[in-house]
């Protein structure tokens, strides 16, 4: 979240040296781990962190002045989001991918005041612009997007990260203590796109299904993903073949009988605004966890797979984020007429003709996961991630660390199973000042870092020539 403004190229150089064998290291061990895959069914926004964008300073009781305020994302295909952090002692990776989900899959998950924050952002700035009337009412002379900004961030802070935060505004300071003083909990705002379930089976020759659609928007277009099998069509309950559907429409598989066994993807896509409140989490590292404030209409998106047989065992597999138990929860269930065999970390589990059965992963926080479940036919599921349920343990406040940095990036679990970690850096001595962020002098840190290495090895190639004359 943090860049640190440093006092001296020397000291830069140096610390970018060793924090590339670091980083050299870390690559050696793990590459990076993938996008979730096999959670879709939640479906929503995925978007890209940019940079902090609306902002001002804000003083945070015994650890320093940060700059705080609004995150721009851009949504992928289309649209763009404002979002404040709800994870102070993260840093904050720009040009990560993140992904919508719901509080239980997030640091919110056991925060009693997630609903304060809710309130919060739908009683300040960017929701309530008219930021004269809003000064007025909190008692202040007056209030810029910035300092507007700055205030609502700190206020989150103060239920998200249990922290004394303030502006350095004097009349951003009375906006922050109203906005700590009048809120109260709301609900939690729903997805603004998911289906259920993410995955099922069946037999061919019937409809598979039903595919629940639970959205915001006015109508979602369904599609097959391309390389589904030929005479294979999503249906609505009638048989009638479906392109367009409403919230709460059920969508079917419809398998003609004699359709060789194998699997079809539903895909589905809507334009509708994110509800203000959804949690962000990143899908590749760790990275600081954010929440919406204001959204433009974007590309919201989610899938779902059936897998159908003529007999033999018919599995289908889901996975879903589990913070409160600190784990993956993978649920398995057989279709078919033959028990269902697969292992996961070493341990087998056999899912019974018609049988279903939930195995929780447990997982350290932080950790990326990697988990591969085969079956027959040809049948496979990946689901890659990272466990990230919590807020980061109070402590020097991060400096930001660029989103091409592997050193940051956790060591996948396998099924024979791996921990990992990822590392924050701290703010300098005495009067540096945090920023959120990225920096503009990552470029030339990495040159002279480059120039460095390469000077080192000329260095000890001439001391082992100088031996060898030597001898």
């Amino acid at each position: 979240m943090f860049s640190v403004r440093r006092r001296g190229v020397a000291r830069l150089a140096a610390a970018t040296v060793v924090s590339g064998l670091v980083a050299a290291g870390a690559i050696a061990v793990a590459g990076p781990a993938a996008a979730d895959e096999g959670l879709d069914g939640t479906g929503g926004a995925t978007a890209t962190l940019g940079k902090l964008t609306t902002f001002d300073t804000v003083e945070i009781a015994g650890k320093g002045k940060v700059s705080a305020g609004l995150f721009e994302m851009q949504v992928t295909p289309g649209g763009a989001l404002q979002t404040y952090c709800i994870d102070l002692y993260t840093g904050a990776k720009t040009g990560q991918e993140y992904k919508e989900v719901g509080w239980d899959q997030s640091s919110l998950h056991n925060n009693d005041n997630a609903g304060k924050i809710r309130w919060i952002l739908q009683n300040s700035y960017p929701q309530v612009d008219k930021l004269d009337e809003l000064a007025s009412k909190v008692g202040a002379k007056s209030l810029t997007k910035e300092t507007a900004a700055a205030a609502t961030q700190a206020a989150i802070w103060h239920f998200s990260d249990k922290v004394d935060a303030m502006p350095v505004d004097k009349d951003a300071q009375k906006l922050t203590a109203y906005l700590e003083k009048e809120a109260v909990n709301l609900a939690e705002p729903k997805a603004s796109l998911s289906l259920t379930p993410a995955s099922l089976a069946g037999k061919s020759g019937e409809r598979l299904g039903p595919v629940t659609v639970d959205t915001n928007a006015a109508s979602a277009a369904v599609s097959l993903a391309p390389g589904a099998p030929a005479g294979v069509k999503l249906v609505d309950k009638d048989g009638k073949v479906v392109s367009s559907v409403p919230n709460g429409a059920k969508v079917y598989f419809d398998v003609p009988a004699g359709t060789p066994d194998g699997s079809a993807e539903l895909k589905i896509q809507a334009d509708t605004t994110v509800p203000i409140g959804r949690a962000f989490v990143s899908t590749k590292v760790k990275s600081q966890t954010l929440i919406l404030a204001g959204t433009s209409t974007s590309s919201v998106s989610a899938k779902a797979t059936a897998t159908w047989a003529t007999k033999g065992a018919i599995p289908a597999v889901t996975a879903e984020k589990n913070c409160a138990k600190g784990g993956l929860d993978i649920t398995a269930s057989n279709e078919g007429d033959e028990d269902f065999t697969f292992e996961l970390k070493g341990l087998k589990y056999t899912i019974g003709a018609g049988k279903s059965q939930t195995v929780t992963v447990p997982l350290a926080e932080d950790q990326a996961y990697d988990f591969t479940i085969k079956g027959p036919n040809g049948f496979e599921k990946t689901f890659k991630g990272v466990l990230d349920c919590k807020t980061a343990t109070p402590g020097p406040l991060p400096s930001e660390t660029p989103s091409t940095s592997p050193s940051n990036e956790p060591a996948p679990a396998t099924a024979g199973g791996s921990t990992g970690g990822s590392t924050t850096g701290t703010t300098s001595g005495e009067g540096d000042l945090a920023e959120t962020g990225s920096s503009n002098a990552t470029p030339m840190i990495a040159g002279i870092a480059a120039v460095l290495v390469l000077l080192g090895g000329g260095a000890v190639f001439f001391l082992r020539k100088k031996k060898t004359a030597g001898q």
